[in-house]
């Protein structure tokens, strides 16, 4: 618990710290955020505000991860190279999508076409490997299978190796790219996505750590609901870095927020959390727990779909906080009363999560 503790306290204090100085290089090189013209008309107040601050989060996370392994004494895991991977790989391509907005002062930047790739390069070789790196114990950082709390009867290699790899590899991008686009457009608000996504990844400590203590490979006296989590340590370490850091992010991002996380930090969140979620083997528990983002995700559909059909909107405007916005809510008001939200269904989710467990060793 040490490492985990490590991990927390120094990504907080690199992103605190960090961020300021940061602030600083941006201002200096006239890297402000470009404002969408279609918007709400308050937000043109926030043209020039520095952004690409997911680059301090990823930092700050790698200063996190890096210290949990100097004071546990051991090499990082395989299943956190991944995550970090996965993190860094899309943090990357934000980046390139924020640099683009910036240099050429527009509120578009990678084409859809090349934002796919790039997503797809990252996520293609996450899912491949993910499957590789048996540890003395056969386990592997993720499985075939689809899994809810846990690995369930589904498994996606019903008709073999090559095609279970094949099948994996969909729904491991899937997950990747729905979570990297929900963060990304759950961050519309002073601090809206920095704070929901700390809660998340704070239920996610929790749940590796409790993976952890009931683990299938470490103790014959954990009982019948043993998890077969390859390395639920160092996801706990992973996801208490990203928490530590999102914290010391959100006291500068919050309103009136001197900085953005940009898309270099939304999609490295979206796909941490896509990442922990497989590798924990929680891939539909993650929609529970992280039911803010889906909420907003669903806004966005819901809009589209009834515009498409109908002609009519069902919002004001989407995504779901802009609707509230232009219903004459403050913007704190809407980004307090989000956290809560999610806090709501994170809670729920660890609430389903520890009740699966105490109903199993009952049974």
């Amino acid at each position: 618990m040490i490492a985990v503790l490590a991990s927390v306290s120094v990504s907080l204090l690199v992103a605190l710290l960090g961020t300021p100085l940061f602030i600083k290089l941006l201002v200096k090189r006239n890297y402000g955020q470009f404002i969408r013209q279609d918007g709400p008309t308050a937000h043109f107040t926030k043209r020039g505000t520095p952004t690409m601050g997911g680059v301090v989060i990823i930092g700050a996370t790698l200063a996190g991860w890096a210290a949990a392994s100097i004071v546990s004494g051991r090499l990082p895991s395989v299943s956190s190279v991944l995550v970090i991977f996965l993190m860094t790989g899309l943090g990357l391509v934000g980046f390139l999508d924020d640099y683009i907005k910036i240099s050429r002062q527009r509120s578009l930047g990678l084409s859809a076409r090349w934002k796919i790739v790039g997503q797809g390069i990252v996520g293609i070789t996450f899912a491949v490997l993910a499957l590789q790196f048996p540890n003395a114990n056969l386990r592997t950082p993720a499985s075939t299978s689809v899994s809810f709390i846990r690995d369930t009867n589904i498994d996606l290699a019903f008709a073999g190796v090559t095609l279970g790899l094949i099948l994996f590899v969909l729904w491991a991008n899937l997950i990747i790219t729905a979570w990297s686009n929900a963060v990304n457009l759950t961050d519309g608000l002073d601090g809206l996505a920095t704070g929901v996504s700390l809660i998340v990844f704070g239920g996610y400590v929790i749940v590796s750590i409790w993976q952890l203590n009931q683990n299938c490979q470490f103790a014959g006296s954990v009982g019948p609901r043993c998890y077969e989590v390859r390395d639920p340590l160092d996801l706990a370490i992973v996801a208490a870095a990203i928490m530590g850091a999102c914290f010391g992010f959100l006291w500068w991002n919050a309103s009136p927020a001197q900085i953005f996380m940009g898309d270099t930090g939304s999609l490295a969140l979206g796909g941490a959390l896509a990442g922990l979620s497989i590798l924990s083997r929680t891939e539909l528990l993650a929609i529970i727990m992280g039911g803010l983002f889906v909420l907003v995700v669903l806004s966005d559909v819901i809009q589209i779909g009834f515009f498409k059909m109908t002609g009519k909107r069902v919002f004001k405007m989407a995504p779901l906080h802009h609707h509230f916005e232009l219903s004459g809510w403050g913007e704190v008001t809407i980004v307090i009363r989000f956290w809560i939200v999610a806090a709501l269904f994170t809670a729920l989710g660890l609430g389903i999560f520890y009740a699966e467990w105490v109903v199993g060793w009952v049974r």
